[in-house]
Formats: structure tokens, sequence, C-alpha cells
């Protein structure tokens, strides 16, 4: 009876992990198709922007045509969209568990104290946050050990 607690436990821990793992993916491929909508939409915007000036220069020439307004509100209807996108990168990593160098902006482990790419140091409360991660990491191998 024993054996068949330890597979039950085993199966049930296995199963959560399995779930939680498909859940960050699903999560993550749902973020990343989100950004590609808004780098479409940014792209849009760029192609109005040419358009716009085109106009500008061909059809009213003569006319007193606020250009720099124009293309101004084109320009922060683009940084919002990319705000939104980098929250939405900020977050895959986050699922990840990994974090970019605020140097570099080489993608690194959450844990590095050094960026491995330029040397940076990393940090220091990013770190404290992490090691409250790997203490339930090891309690979590000592339970499964203890199966």
């Amino acid at each position: 009876m024993d054996f068949l607690d330890k597979l039950g436990k085993t199966a049930s821990k296995t199963y959560k992990y399995t779930t939680e793992k498909t859940s960050r993916l699903a999560k993550e491929t749902k973020l990343k198709m989100s950004m590609n909508d808004k780098k479409a939409k940014i792209d849009n915007i760029y192609t109005e922007i040419g358009r716009k000036v085109y106009e500008k220069h061909v059809k009213y020439k003569d006319l007193d045509m606020d250009l720099e307004q124009i293309l101004e509100e084109y320009c922060l209807q683009i940084d919002k969209i990319a705000n939104k996108i980098e929250e939405e990168r900020k977050e895959i990593l986050n699922l990840r568990k990994k974090k970019q160098c605020p140097n570099c902006f080489y993608e690194i482990e959450i844990n590095y104290q050094y960026c491995p790419n330029c040397g940076a140091v990393q940090d220091e409360i990013e770190l404290e946050e992490n090691i409250l991660d790997k203490q339930k990491d090891l309690e979590n191998i000592q339970e499964n050990k203890d199966m």
C-alpha cells in the first residue's frame, strides 16, 4: 500500500508540474502573438506616416497642413504600442525565469550575479527575490526524495 501511495503522490506532482509548464508555454505563445500583432500595427503606422509626408509633398504643397502635429500624433501612438510590447516582453522573460542585463540587454538566467556576455554586475534586489525561489525549489526536491 505504501508503494501505491508514493506512486500516487509522484503522479500527482508530475501532473501538477506538467500542467504548470504547459500553462506557461501557452501564456508565452499568447504574448508572442500579441506582440506580433502590435508590431504589425506599428508597421501600419509607419506606412501611414510615409503616406502623409508624400501627400503633403504632392497634394498640399500650398496648403497650410500641419504635418508636424500629424506626425507627433502618430509617434505617440507608436510609443504607446511599443511600451505595451516591452511589458509583454518582460512578462515572457519572467515566465522563462530569465532577466535582461541592464548593460548589454542580453537575456540571462535570473540567478546570475554577472552577465556572461558583458560581465556587468546584476541588480541585488532581483537576486534576493530569486533566493526565495531557490529555497522553494530545494524544498520541492527534498519532498520528492522523501517519497
